[in-house]
Order: structure tokens, then C-alpha cells, then sequence
């Protein structure tokens, strides 16, 4: 296959207006996360009315204990956008093409060797650790290890989109990411609630649904990425073994990403736990559930676009050896979180019980808890955008080891130790938990920031191939 031509890649991420290039990263990728939630809304309204509470308490338990093991599975992605935003910046789209096909071999191998058969048999003990009631557990159990068995797909939507991404075009996963989510709401609605001959499946339905959309979209992918015609693709002259090379980088940057991600879904764990252990558990868990899991993804959704944006500006303009631009696109990135998460935090701390209402939710405990909790969240999303934004700077020009430490440090050690002595004294209650969740966000925002002025980050170097001594570094 011949090699690409100098200019294929969008140049303007590392030579035109700095705002424009992190906003045309994060805002396909915005529409993705929102049309995506609302899926997940659709889903919990769904089983809300459906099953009821337990069933949404089931759904968040469960999701939390599947993306605390995906995560880890996934960071092998980050690896591969350190590497291919690196790349692209060099204007090297051989080595692009290679990190790509690697990190899918990785990939794939630990998610049908390992994440499927070890999440399967282990998902009782799982929702046992967090403390689910018999009820919600009832529900989980099959949503849960439907989305252990069948997690290959939506691996590879991952990883496509952050390939693609990290290469500087946001628009195409944007376009699988809305086919892949009007499928999965279809599926879900004829699975959780029946249709004709088909039965109706319940909370089970939301987990086939979804296996089922993301296994058709990466089908396709895959088909592309072997033919051809994305700006990544497999490629063909270096043959389909596994390059040991690239997968030890893919690990050195990947790691602490997923290590990352460990800390900070443990950290969902253990709330989780705690929140089981109050009065009123069961309540509760469904409140945080729709609260943090749902609505709180309305500034998520922005953050973790902005996040993405602004490793990939990062990253390509290190590559094109130019650090300066690289931390000025992640101030600009920042600032525009700051102003979607304020004009979010708004709704949280006015409507609160009007947006509980929209997911069926009448229980006056739950109301009471999810009012709560929002308000909360209102205040604690202004430091969580700032902090991502700031995490993708890190991660986007190699630095993931600190971030890593960062989440350790603001998802464990803090908001655990508050509860963990709270609840020792026997005085633990769920505002005290939604308080240790702003304190552990604030001190996030506060060291992502200081770390990443620093400029360590600038001295990183990568490279793929062992005789490569010319590394994609300053």
C-alpha cells in the first residue's frame, strides 16, 4: 500500500486558530455523548416504569462494576492515542496505521481470554462486594454478565473512535456513535418492554440491546478499517502477527491510564458500597444512580469531549514539536468546560425533583436524597471539567502516570477516608458521601492543574519500531 500523502491528515489542529481546533474535536464528539445519554435515559425511564426503582439501582450498580473492569481492559486506547496523535503531528501515517492494528490485536485478545469468561463467573461476588439487596441483585446478575460476554464490540467502537479521533477526525466515530445509539434505543425498547411476539425482557432487555447495537457497528468498522478509507486503517505490508514493539509501548503509556480508571470506578465502587450500608440504601443507590450516572453526565458529557479534545491538540502539536500551542490548547479547552458546566449546574441546583421526575421517580425518600445530591453536583462539575480537561492534556502528550496518581490520591484516599471514618463512628449518612464526592472532585481540579503547569510533559518521547532511533519527540 503507498504511503499516505503529506497533508491527509487536518493540519489546521497544529497551524489555525487554537479554539477552533479543540472545538472541532469536542463538539462531534459532544453529539455523541448526548445522543448516547439520552439512550441511557431512555433506558432507565424505561425500566423505571417497567421494574421500577430496583431496576435502575440495578443498572447503575452494574454499569459501575462493568466499566470499573472495562477501563482497565481499555487503556491499551490510550496508549494508542498517545502514540497515533504523536504520529500524525510527525506526519507519519505508516506508524499510525501499525499502533492502530496492534492495539485492536491487544485488544481483542484480552477482552474474549479475559474479560469475558473471568467477568462472567465472577459477577455474583461482584455485586455482592458492593452490597446490592437480594432485589436489585436479582436484576443485575443477567445485565451484567450479558455485558461481560458480549464486550467485544463495544471495544472495538472504542477503540475505532479513539483512533480516529486522536488522528484528528471527530466527525466519523460521531456518525458510527449516532447509528450505533439510535440501534441500541431501538433494540432496547422492543427488548425492556416487549413487542408482539417478542417478550418482554425487562432490565436484561437494556444489556442485549446494547451488545447487540455495538456487535453490528463493529462489524462494519472492521470491515472498513481492513478496505480502507478512513484516515487510520489496518495495514497490510507489515503482516497480521503482533508486534511486540508496539504493544510494550501501548503498555507503557496505557497502564497507568487503565490504573487511572481503576481508581477512580473503585472509588465509584466503594460509594456505592457505602451508599448500601445507610439508611434507606436501596433509595439511595437509585438516586445516585440516576443522579450521578445520568444527569450528572450532562456536564460529563462536555468534560470528557473537551478531555479528548485537548489530548489530541496536545499531542499532535508536541509531535509537530511545538509544546507552546500544546498547553496553550489545553487552557483554552478549560475554559470552554467552565462555561457548559456552569450553564448545566444551573438546572441541578433549580429543578432538582423536576428532573428526578422525568425517570418515574415518586418516592418521596429518593426525591428527597436525588435533590440533595444534585445541588451537590451542581457546584462539584465546575472542578470536574476543569480537571478532565486538564487529565487530557497529561494523557494526550504521554504523561499518564500522573493522572493516575491524581485519581488515587482525589477517588480513593479522600472521599473513601471520609466515609470509611464516618461511617466507624456510626454517624454516615448519604449527604456525607455526596460531600466527600465535591471534596475528592476539588482536590482533582487542584493537582491536574498544578501538575500539568509544570511542564514535565514537554521531555516525553515515543517510538514504534525497534530500529527506529528517531523518536517523535522535541
Amino acid at each position: 500500500m503507498a504511503k499516505r500523502l503529506s497533508g491527509s491528515y487536518d493540519r489546521s489542529l497544529i497551524e489555525g486558530p487554537l479554539r477552533s481546533a479543540v472545538w472541532k474535536l469536542a463538539w462531534p464528539t459532544i453529539v455523541v455523548n448526548v445522543i448516547g445519554g439520552f439512550q441511557g435515559l431512555i433506558d432507565n425511564v424505561l425500566v423505571g416504569h417497567f421494574v421500577g426503582y430496583k431496576g435502575n439501582a440495578a443498572i447503575s450498580i452494574s454499569w459501575q462494576i462493568f466499566i470499573f473492569v472495562i477501563v482497565f481492559i481499555s487503556s491499551t486506547f490510550i496508549g494508542m492515542s498517545v502514540l497515533v496523535s504523536r504520529f500524525v503531528g510527525a506526519d507519519d501515517p505508516d506508524k499510525v496505521n501499525r499502533v492502530v492494528y496492534q492495539a485492536f490485536l491487544t485488544a481483542m485478545f484480552l477482552s474474549f481470554v479475559v474479560l469475558g469468561p473471568v467477568g462472567y463467573l465472577l459477577s455474583p461476588f461482584l455485586l455482592g462486594f458492593v452490597s446490592a439487596s437480594p432485589d436489585v441483585i436479582k436484576e443485575a446478575l443477567p445485565f451484567l454478565r450479558i455485558s461481560f460476554a458480549f464486550s467485544g464490540g463495544m471495544l472495538i467502537f472504542f477503540m475505532l473512535g479513539g483512533a480516529l479521533r486522536a488522528a484528528g477526525d471527530a466527525r466519523t466515530p460521531m456518525v458510527l456513535g449516532v447509528v450505533t445509539t439510535l440501534l441500541n434505543i431501538l433494540f432496547n425498547v422492543i427488548l425492556i418492554k416487549g413487542l408482539g411476539p417478542i417478550p418482554a425482557f425487562g432490565t436484561k432487555g437494556a444489556a442485549m440491546g446494547t451488545a447487540i447495537a455495538f456487535g453490528l457497528v463493529a462489524v462494519y468498522s472492521l470491515w472498513r478499517l481492513w478496505h480502507g478509507g478512513w484516515v487510520v486503517e489496518f495495514p497490510r505490508h507489515h503482516g497480521l502477527r503482533p508486534d511486540w514493539d508496539i504493544i510494550l509501548q501501548l503498555f507503557k503509556f496505557g497502564l497507568p491510564a487503565g490504573f487511572q480508571g481503576i481508581a477512580m470506578n473503585l472509588g465509584g465502587i466503594f460509594m456505592a458500597r457505602f451508599i448500601g450500608h445507610t439508611e434507606h440504601g436501596a433509595e439511595a443507590q437509585a438516586a445516585f444512580g440516576i443522579a450521578y450516572s445520568q444527569l450528572f453526565s450532562f456536564i460529563t458529557w462536555t468534560s470528557q469531549a473537551l478531555l479528548g479534545a485537548s489530548a489530541t491538540v496536545a499531542g499532535q502539536n508536541l509531535g509537530a514539536h511545538n509544546p507552546q500551542r500544546a498547553n496553550d490548547a489545553v487552557h483554552a479547552a478549560a475554559r470552554i468546560g467552565l462555561y457548559g458546566a456552569a450553564a448545566v449546574g444551573v438546572f441541578f441546583l433549580v429543578i432538582p425533583r423536576q428532573l428526578f421526575a422525568a425517570f418515574g421517580m415518586t418516592d418521596a425518600t429518593v426525591l428527597d436524597i436525588g435533590a440533595q445530591l444534585l445541588r451537590i453536583l451542581g457546584v462539584s462539575g465546575l472542578f470536574i471539567t476543569v480537571a478532565l480537561t486538564y487529565t487530557g492534556g497529561l494523557q494526550g502528550t504521554g504523561d499518564t502516570k500522573s493522572p493516575m496518581w491524581i485519581s488515587i490520591i482525589s477517588q480513593i484516599i479522600i472521599p473513601i477516608g471520609i466515609c470509611f471514618t464516618l461511617q466507624q463512628i456510626g454517624t454516615l449518612q448519604p449527604i456525607h458521601i455526596w460531600v466527600a464526592i465535591l471534596i475528592g472532585h476539588m482536590t482533582r481540579c487542584t493537582l491536574s492543574v498544578i501538575r500539568f503547569n509544570q511542564g514535565e510533559w514537554r521531555k516525553i518521547t515515543v517510538r514504534v519500531g525497534k530500529d527506529d532511533r528517531a523518536a517523535a519527540a522535541l
